[in-house]
């Protein structure tokens, strides 16, 4: 094939293929896959580290057939069954090691590896004991996958010995386990005349990661979503944790509780608040430890947020998580959408179920989209104008033009958006003037991200009737227990503790400082800007007046820009 034709198929393979091969347990086929990737896409460095790898072979033939003697000798002492197996490094494995880990070739060989094959789980902690009482065991390097085993099925008990001044890797497993280890998932088809090797447990979890593909692949929107998912997913190494009741959970490195709480269920990851690990209050976002107890805490009504995506690890979080705030953006901005359109048709004296649905459906057409939802959802993304859609709904949709003048059928009170301040993704507050209830505050519809609020008076707003005529006259619900952020620019003489003095009269007037900044200063006076958390007008009012009536204060100013 064609150079690059056969690199597409190598670098597919080393990220899809071989990944996918081990996470099924079929580690033959991975690496085969892995070594046939590797050398189609860097033949020359295939090439060198094979040579290197022969040369040092030869030389080594000694210290190897020496190590695997006293182990030998060692097994036949305590008469233990088992056979003793040379375990190859492969070369993209070599590579990847000199790559990611900053070693040399040398490094990397100077460890004489052995696969120890006996007959039951009870003889491999045996021969365990056998081998640390021959050479001495490294703190740190041993590792039980038969008591706790990889999320592929692979069991096998790992440790790693220094013996003849070298360090000795060795696998401990039952033939049973070999078999897995090395045919994964095929094993329970290649055994399956033999119930006595089939390792039901093996099929449960590729059962189970297999279930959590197709999860995946019904919310991903498009295929390169869930290749990305799935590239995600596929990760070698994991941790161990566990639940509040004892039971054991797999994931991969680096996962944080919400990925624990989506691995439970999709419901509570979506309801997830906070987490307690080992009994504490612990950060959502920090990645768990093997070993660790993690509980999750919910609560009904939670809803995922955004910043998880910023931080999860696993394809079922990742897709749970964006599944849920799609679902949830198209429901608040159809919410949105209705009410905007509503206001619209009450500035022309109608009402929305006045109109009848072969009208709807000739503006739907007119429009060019699949339904009168997606219309309505338009709206509330900012994305059309209600009442240009309000015009087409009440004269007929072949009679006007998208860009014709609909001046002055936004006014009147009676038709105002009353708004709670907490509407969800679709409705923000705009960061140059800040508003809070109480404020004269009017919408203006952002393509794509639904209505910013602004105050009445921002400088930021238009200033022409064409303008002025698209705002969105709003109004603020009465019963608003929310705080929202206000900046303060505070005038003072510089005196010993007066900015505990600010930040005190704040706590006192039931405020919360978000932000303390020293902005400029001389001698005598400086300017302090004070970012605090308010209910609404009347709080801040109160919060104002505390800190006024400190004696260093000369003057205090809400900051619109």
């Amino acid at each position: 094939m064609p150079y690059e034709k056969r690199q597409r198929i190598a670098t597919e393979t080393l990220d899809i293929y071989a990944p996918i091969a081990n996470r099924l347990g079929m580690h033959a086929i991975s690496t085969e896959l892995e070594d046939l990737g590797f050398s189609s896409l860097y033949p020359m460095r295939s090439r060198y580290i094979s040579k290197a790898v022969d040369k040092l072979r030869g030389s080594h033939r000694e210290i190897i057939e020496d190590i695997r003697g006293r182990l030998l000798e060692k097994l036949e002492e305590r008469s233990l069954p088992g056979r003793i197996l040379g375990r190859e490094k492969h070369l993209n494995s070599i590579y990847n090691k000199m790559k990611f880990k900053q070693k040399s070739f040398y490094e990397i060989m100077d460890v004489y590896a052995f696969r120890i094959i006996t007959g039951t789980e009870d003889d491999c902690y045996r021969i365990l004991g056998a081998v640390h009482s021959l050479y001495k065991p490294m703190p740190g390097r041993f590792k039980d996958y038969i008591a706790m085993p990889k999320a592929n099925g692979y069991q096998s008990l790992h440790t790693t010995l220094f013996g003849m001044h070298v360090n000795i890797e060795i696998q401990i497993r039952t033939e049973e386990m070999e078999h897995i280890a090395n045919d994964g998932i095929a094993a329970h088809w290649m055994y399956k005349n033999d119930p006595g090797n089939v390792t039901s447990v093996n099929q449960t979890r590729v059962d189970r990661w297999v279930k959590g593909l197709m999860e995946m692949r019904e919310r991903a929107d498009d295929s390169l979503e869930f290749i990305e998912h799935v590239k995600v997913d596929l990760f070698p190494d994991e941790i161990y944790v566990f639940t509040p009741r004892g039971k054991i959970m797999e994931l991969p490195s680096g996962a944080t509780p919400v990925d624990f709480a989506y691995a439970i269920h999709t419901d509570i990851g979506n309801a997830t608040v906070a987490c307690r690990i080992n009994r504490n209050l612990g950060s959502l976002s920090r990645p768990l430890q093997s070993g660790q107890t993690v509980e999750v805490i919910t609560a009904p009504g939670a809803r995922p947020n955004p910043a998880w995506l910023s931080f999860v690890v696993t394809g079922k979080a990742r897709s749970s998580i964006r599944h849920t705030l799609k679902s949830q953006k198209l429901a608040e901005s159809l919410e949105l959408g209705r009410t905007l359109l509503k206001k619209s048709l009450t500035g022309f004296g109608a009402r929305l179920s006045d109109i009848d649905e072969m009208q709807k459906q000739a503006v739907v057409n007119h429009n060019q989209v699949n339904s009168f939802e997606d219309l309505v959802s338009d709206i509330g993304l900012g994305n059309r104008m209600a009442y240009l859609v309000a015009r087409q709904l009440l004269s007929g949709a072949e009679s006007i033009g998208p860009r014709q003048s609909v001046k002055g059928i936004q006014g009147g009170d009676d038709a105002r958006v009353t708004i709670q301040g907490t509407e969800g993704m679709l409705v923000h507050f705009a960061a140059c003037c800040k508003p809070i209830p109480g404020d004269p505050v009017v919408g203006v519809m952002d393509s794509g991200s639904g209505m910013v609020i602004h105050s009445d008076t921002c400088s930021r707003l238009p200033e022409d009737n064409e303008g002025r005529s698209r705002l969105t006259h709003l109004t603020w619900a009465k019963d608003i227990t929310d705080e929202f952020s206000v900046e303060l620019r505070v005038e003072l003489e510089r005196q010993r503790g007066v900015i505990a003095e600010v930040a005190s009269a704040v706590a006192m007037a039931d405020g919360n400082i978000e932000r303390i900044n020293v902005d400029e200063q001389d001698a005598r006076f400086g300017v302090v800007s004070v970012v605090v958390k308010v209910h609404g007008r009347k709080h801040l009012a109160r919060v104002m007046r505390r800190v006024r009536n400190i004696k260093a204060v000369t003057s205090i100013n809400r900051v619109k820009y």
